[in-house]
């Protein structure tokens, strides 16, 4: 698999990054090669990710020239019954790769699907992304790069096993077929997969291997079960949070009430006194801060303990961020040009017979898992093993061996299944695993000697960060009476991402985050200028569920249909009038939708409306035409169909529930009390209580339907969320609401 030909698969953002140019222009992409040097001299990718360099040095002494990613010996294991287990290379969180991977290899393995099972990869090099090189579940990667990956393992694995009943039926490989774990030789002969394994695994391993022809598949694309669905469903499926070691101890946390804080004075005689507490020793957190962590033999006696701890901590020397405050600065940073993204000639606004002025804002977002974060350690003179659910496996063992003192060689990263996450398992501050490791260190130097499991309760996760960033989005738009758009002046204001952070070099341009401006402008035709201001904030800041498109789409889509209804004009028919020519996939996925969902054809139940919105995220489209109304003064979403192009859906059950969680997502982020907010520097939510989230009462109807494609799949779970948001208030303003300029919503 070439690099080069990959780009086009990663997001857009880490596109920029590793091509400059577009490849319509005929700009070639970076080699690895160029991109580590790249990524070294921003000071992050050898010093950063030490199994990347191992990787490197690996795959050169592969068999057959195949790098560590390219052998089935890493991911295929073969059981005497013919049981199948494939090793995914990603995090596990509810995205459904633990079936979707398995069933990519198993198509080209001819595997017996009823005997395929799964197992979780770790930090060794060949669980890296092969398209990106670091071990990286993010960014809807997971199928889309490793899609040819794990067919070509499943065909390697086929050819071996072939290859091994050739040779004890002492005929030629091409007499021979395979069939649901089978091969069959001449005359009927058959041999299973679990009688051949053990000779075919000692086999070479072929370098050049032909794929099926998509006609011919009978996995891939047809829609199929979830390996975990039982263990699910029954309560049985083991998570990070569940890890249980003898000896076992578990750790709570005090931390800051402000991000940064120290401590003053710590009285813990009444914590040491609760039953069951080993240990209470300070220890280093997160953006400089100081805590204090409860060592004991259950969650409860170590909550107990944290509860009558009294401190006294040195709140002087850290910014405490009021909300209130920090909105009103970033409106009059909008009003201001910043760093510019687009500076395309914006000059006809002043004449523009239609002109529209808009100022939105959105505030901080928690990522709020089912499963809250969690890391056990277990040291052991100079190795230690950590169990958590993580989605950049590698920079977390490299964080961990920097915080333990111990050669990364040394640390093996047990990959969990997660309860979600949706970006705050993959932090380039590692900063949960650090402070677990941190506090296994206390522990040691305390006389215990056991692992220690450090857990957060969900009041920890909604006032510990990470956050999905404030943004104020200022725009001065000029039209005509057909709705040509003559200018488009905007102007973004929110904390960058990627400041400060390893990525930093790569993905900051001319002071431009682009993880911020990701969505704007596309995919219509427009002149448009765009600056970006990243003010410096004590808040911890992430990605969150589709990152910079939870708030560009949002203002793009529903400026569009004002403009639209301004000049009326059909949403459908002015989104498509825009797009041109030069848009066929979002065009497929706004015409499939419409189509669906009988808009222009059905008559809705009185008080209700349409609302009309598509928007692209890391290589996939997803248009929505939802259904609702206004009922006692609060807006009600009622039904939503999807238009979905992500390309070959290699499992579409996995697309569908993709589509349906993340539009539940999306809607989240519209509901009063989804925010996240902060006084003196404190965040003022802790819990379900008042940090909302849909409950069912909220659950639309979601159809999905997807765009027939047999092009190489992109990815799903993300591209799901940022077009839910913008349908549904556009959909309130035509039921007779107004035009939504925050969220979540206030008036209607």
């Amino acid at each position: 698999m070439h690099f080069e030909a990959r780009l086009n698969e990663l997001p857009r953002h880490l596109q920029s990054l590793l091509q400059s140019t577009s490849p319509a222009t005929g700009a070639t992409g970076l080699s690895r090669r160029s991109f580590l040097k790249m990524a070294t001299a921003s000071g992050f990718a050898l010093g950063c990710y030490p199994m990347l360099a191992t990787a490197q040095d690996a795959a050169a002494k592969a068999p057959a020239g195949l790098k560590p990613t390219e052998q089935p010996g890493a991911f295929v294991q073969i059981a005497k019954d013919g049981t199948v287990t494939v090793t995914i290379n990603r995090l596990e969180f509810g995205q459904g790769v633990q079936t979707a991977l398995p069933l990519i290899l198993a198509e080209e393995l001819d595997a017996d699907w009823s005997k395929v099972k799964y197992a979780n990869g770790n930090n060794h090099p060949a669980y890296v992304d092969p398209a990106f090189g670091m071990h990286l579940t993010g960014g809807s990667n997971s199928i889309a790069h490793s899609y040819t990956q794990y067919r070509e393992l499943g065909a390697r694995t086929r050819a071996m096993l072939v290859q091994a009943a050739a040779t004890q039926w002492g005929v030629d490989a091409s007499a021979l077929r395979t069939e649901k774990g089978v091969v069959v030789g001449p005359g009927g002969k058959k041999l299973t997969y679990g009688e051949l394994a053990e000779a075919a695994m000692s086999l070479p391993v072929p370098e050049k291997v032909v794929l099926k022809d998509p006609k011919c598949f009978k996995l891939i694309g047809k829609p199929t079960g979830r390996l975990d669905a039982k263990a699910k469903s029954t309560g049985t499926q083991d998570f990070g949070i569940d890890m249980h070691l003898p000896g076992m101890l578990t750790a709570v946390v005090a931390r800051p009430p402000v991000f940064g804080a120290k401590l003053k004075s710590v009285d813990d005689a009444a914590a040491k006194a609760i039953k069951g507490v080993k240990a209470v020793v300070r220890v280093p957190v997160d953006r400089g801060g100081e805590g204090v962590a409860i060592i004991a033999t259950g969650y409860w006696p170590a909550k107990q303990g944290r509860d009558v701890l009294k401190l006294e901590w040195d709140l002087g020397s850290v910014e405490k961020v009021d909300s209130v405050k920090q909105l009103a600065s970033y409106k009059e940073l909008a009003k201001q040009q910043g760093a510019l993204k687009y500076n395309d000639d914006v000059s006809k606004i002043a004449t523009a017979p239609h002109k529209l002025s808009a100022e939105f804002s959105f505030p901080y977002l928690a990522h709020t898992p089912m499963e809250p974060l969690n890391c056990t350690v277990s040291i052991k003179a100079d190795k230690a093993e950590l169990w958590m659910g993580t989605q950049m496996p590698g920079l977390d063992g490299f964080a961990a061996s920097a915080a333990l003192g111990l050669k990364p060689e040394n640390i093996a990263i047990h990959t969990q299944m997660a309860g979600g996450g949706f970006g705050r398992r993959a932090i380039p501050s590692s900063d949960y695993v650090v402070e677990a490791c941190h506090v296994a260190k206390a522990a040691v130097a305390a006389g215990l000697d056991a692992p220690v499991r450090t857990l957060w309760s969900r009041e920890d996760d909604v006032k510990g960060g990470y956050y999905r960033p404030m943004h104020v989005h200022r725009a001065d738009i000029g039209f005509d009476a057909q709705g040509n758009i003559l200018g488009w002046d905007h102007v973004i204001v929110g904390q960058s991402i990627v400041s400060g952070s390893p990525f930093e070099g790569m993905m900051v341009k001319n002071g431009v985050d682009a993880t911020a401006v990701e969505g704007m402008k596309e995919p219509y035709d427009m002149p448009m200028r765009l600056s970006v201001h990243h003010p410096k904030i004590n808040v911890p800041v992430l990605w969150w569920r589709s990152v910079g498109s939870t708030h560009t789409a949002f203002v793009m889509e529903t400026l569009l249909d004002e403009i639209a209804e301004t000049t009326k004009q059909d949403p459908v028919a002015y989104r498509l009038k825009l797009m041109g020519d030069k848009h066929p996939r979002h065009k497929a996925a706004l015409e499939l939708a419409v189509e669906k969902s009988g808009y222009g054809k059905k008559k809705l139940p009185a008080g209700r409306a349409y609302g009309v919105a598509v928007h692209e995220s890391f290589s996939s489209v997803v248009a929505y035409v939802v259904e609702a109304s206004i009922k006692n003064g609060q807006p009600k979403l009622h039904k939503v169909t999807a238009g979905v192009h992500c390309n070959l859906a290699v499992n579409p059950k996995t697309v569908e529930a993709q589509v349906q969680g993340a539009a539940l997502m999306g809607l989240s982020m519209c509901l009063p009390g989804a925010a996240i907010t902060l006084k003196d520097g404190v965040v003022e939510q802790s819990n379900f209580g008042d940090f909302v989230v849909p409950r069912i009462t909220d659950m639309p109807l979601v159809a999905v339907h997807i765009v027939p494609s047999a092009d190489a799949p992109t990815g799903m779970g993300e591209p799901g969320l940022p077009a839910l948001a913008p349908a549904f208030a556009n959909a309130v303003a035509r039921a007779g609401g107004k035009r939504w300029r925050e969220l979540p919503y206030k008036q209607v």
